[in-house]
Order: structure tokens, then sequence, then C-alpha cells
């Protein structure tokens, strides 16, 4: 009997859910990144973690393709949600890492300025941002508020004549270090609403440290920054930020991008897992051969295959126009939760080998840890689906 074989754009797929999502051009662009990635990003990753380090070669590779506008695909497919989705799917079934510093820029930093900035800041920011000839981050959580931010936010803005003054703290910021701007979010004094600005990293006052002691997403830089009295003009203020509503509309557009990046995790894990036990041999015949191996794939398959249609369905509804924060709340819950389960199949099948670097399943593995929790905890995510489910809140 043949086996299951993958395809080389996006992993195990029997069910064919990505034929006919995406336009020939779109898919000849992502079998472009998946080849970039098998050539010069791969080989970098198992020393990129070993060092917590994130090579320049990665977006050196990665940038000259033109992701957020591919040649020859329809400008419209190329700002769909099923094509970021999609591309955020690939990057991660190489390593989340890599996906979440592409994401800081594509996802995370451009998001905020369409929805955030004026049309006039958008349309002026959006070609740098495209080429990452602009750089940017966002900097929203702090160091004693991720969950309650909305409510405990508590980085302040205070209005002087033309411009504004900010103090305060953010923590776990991706991308920071090498970045020319951060998006950060602060409370007006005044009016006590939440409100953006774009920050040059190199203003005076600002100073970042590097998070250490990772023990997922170790090539990922994080960033600890401080804000002691930086000083920031009007015009750098994101127009279309004037409250916690705003800055809802902007995560609710996101969340999606991690329950892609959380499938593609597990695309990756289960490649991992497939291909280790198709070489491996014990007791004088390959591992794969044996039933309890190969009642762990079966699992790891049926949680992609579950985690890539939900992400699918998720995104073409939120093109054809309908966004709901419980409906990407679930797909993130729901797709982080399977991913910790398909990542600790694919260590488990690689018996003491899982935990080396050179066989790939310890990088997912210690990644699903943090795909669970961020942008959006397990915990939050359940009470966000729960409140559509009933009616009642349960946030304290």
């Amino acid at each position: 009997m043949p086996a299951l074989e993958a395809d080389a754009t996006f992993g195990f797929d029997p069910y064919a859910i990505a034929d006919a999502r995406l336009s020939p051009a779109a898919r000849a662009a992502l079998a472009r990144l998946q080849q970039t990635l098998d050539r010069d990003v791969r080989p970098l990753l198992a020393d990129a973690w070993e060092s917590a380090t994130m090579p320049d070669a990665v977006l050196d590779a990665l940038v000259p393709l033109e992701l957020m506008q591919p040649e020859g695909v329809d400008a419209v497919e190329a700002g769909s949600s099923m094509f970021s989705g999609f591309r955020n799917y690939v990057l991660a079934r190489t390593d989340v890492s890599v996906a979440t510093l592409y994401n800081a820029q594509s996802g995370l930093f451009r998001t905020a300025v369409a929805l955030g900035g004026s049309p006039a800041q958008a349309a002026d920011l959006d070609p740098g941002i495209r080429s990452f000839a602009l750089r940017g981050a966002f900097a929203l959580t702090e160091p004693a508020h991720g969950s309650d931010i909305a409510g405990g936010l508590a980085t302040t803005a205070r209005r002087t004549g033309d411009g504004w003054v900010l103090d305060g703290r953010k923590k776990w910021i991706g991308g920071a270090a090498a970045s020319d701007v951060l998006v950060v979010f602060a409370r007006d004094v005044d009016d006590d609403a939440v409100k953006a600005f774009l920050m040059p990293t190199d203003a005076a006052g600002v100073r970042l440290e590097q998070v250490t002691g990772k023990v997922s997403l170790r090539p990922m830089q994080n960033a600890l920054i401080t804000l002691d009295a930086v000083t920031v003009p009007e015009a750098s203020r994101l127009q279309r930020v004037n409250g916690w509503r705003d800055v809802a509309r902007i995560l609710r557009a996101m969340r999606s991008d991690v329950a892609w990046i959380a499938a593609g995790l597990q695309a990756g894990a289960l490649d991992a897992a497939v291909r280790y036990t198709r070489e491996r041999e014990q007791f004088d015949r390959p591992i794969g051969g044996f039933q309890l191996v190969q009642e762990k794939l079966a699992r790891m398959l049926g949680n992609t295959v579950a985690s890539l249609a939900l992400v699918v369905q998720l995104s073409a509804r939120q093109d054809a126009g309908e966004y709901a924060d419980e409906n990407s709340a679930l797909a993130k819950m729901q797709t982080a939760r399977l991913a910790r389960e398909t990542a600790s199949l694919g260590r488990e099948v690689l018996g003491g080998n899982g935990i080396l670097l050179e066989h790939d399943a310890a990088r997912f593995f210690a990644d699903a840890e943090a795909v669970y929790s961020y942008e959006g905890t397990h915990e939050i995510n359940a009470l966000i689906v729960g409140r559509a489910l009933t009616g009642a809140s349960a946030f304290l």
C-alpha cells in the first residue's frame, strides 16, 4: 500500500483542504516561500535555537520574496486573511520563531497601522512596511499586565502642546530591538482612553533590554522596554485609536494569525515525526511499522487536519466581512490546545532523540507552549467563547 505523502508546500492534507482556496499565482508564491525556507532558512535553525539569536540571513532570504504583495498575485487576494493565513502556516511549518518574526511585521505592525492609522498615515507608511524599509513592533503587553491589559494598561500619555509625553514599561515585545519604530499603546491621563503612538526606538528616553532565559521561541528576540518621559508629536499618534474598542478591533483582525501559526506548527511536527519513523529502525525494522507509533501519528494527522479546516473556514468568513471575537477566539483556543498535544506526540514518537535539535521535533514541542499562551491565553479565549454562548460575561 502506498504511503500518504506530504504536499511540498502545505504538508499532509488528505482531504485537500488547501485546494481551490488560493489562486495558482498565490500557490506559486507560497511554493517559492517553502523552497526558500528549505534551502536558506532550515539549515540555520538548530544553531539559531542553540545560541538564542535570529540570523540576519533569515530576513535576507524572506524579504526579497515580497510576501505581503507577491508578484502576479492580485492585491485583494494578497491582502486577504486566507493568503496571509497560509503564509503563516507555511512559515510555522518550518519554524514558529521565523513565523513570529515575519508576522510581527506583516501582521501586528502592518495591521496596527492599517486599522489604527488615518487613511493618509496608512497610505504613507504601508509601502515601507511591505518592503521592510520601515520595520516596526507592536508594544501592548506590560510586565504586570497581559490578560488584564484592557483595564490594567498602565503606560501613560500626557498631552503637552502639539505633542505627547509617554511613561511606562512594555514587555515581550517581539522584534523591538531590530525595529525602527514601536506602536506603543498608552492611556491618556486626561480622558482615560487608550491611544496608540508611533515611537522611534532611538528616541530619547527609550531603553530596550532583551528578555533572556526563554525555553520557547529562543531565536525570536523579545524586549522589555522602558519609556521615561518620551516625547512624541501629535502627527505620530495613530488617529483611529481613541479607546479600547479600537484596540480590540485591531486585535480581532490579528487573532486568526496565531491560529494559523498553531496549525502550521502541527504540520511541521508531523513532518518531523513521519520522516523520523520512516528512517529510524529498532528491532530490525522501521519504527513506522509499529502499532503504537502509527496510532500516535494518526492522532497527530487528525489534529493537524482539524486545525487546518478550522482556520481555513475562519479566514473564509473574515474575507466575507464577518469578524466575530468568539470565532477567532475559538480558533486560537482550539488550534493552540491541539498544537500542544500534536507537538508532544511528535516528540514522544522520536523517543530520546526527540529532545535533539537536529530532528526538529524539539523546537515544535517547546514552541507549542508559547503559542498556547501568547496573543490570548486559553482561559481568556474560552471566556470570550463562553460569553457568546451564554450571553453572560465571566470577566472580572
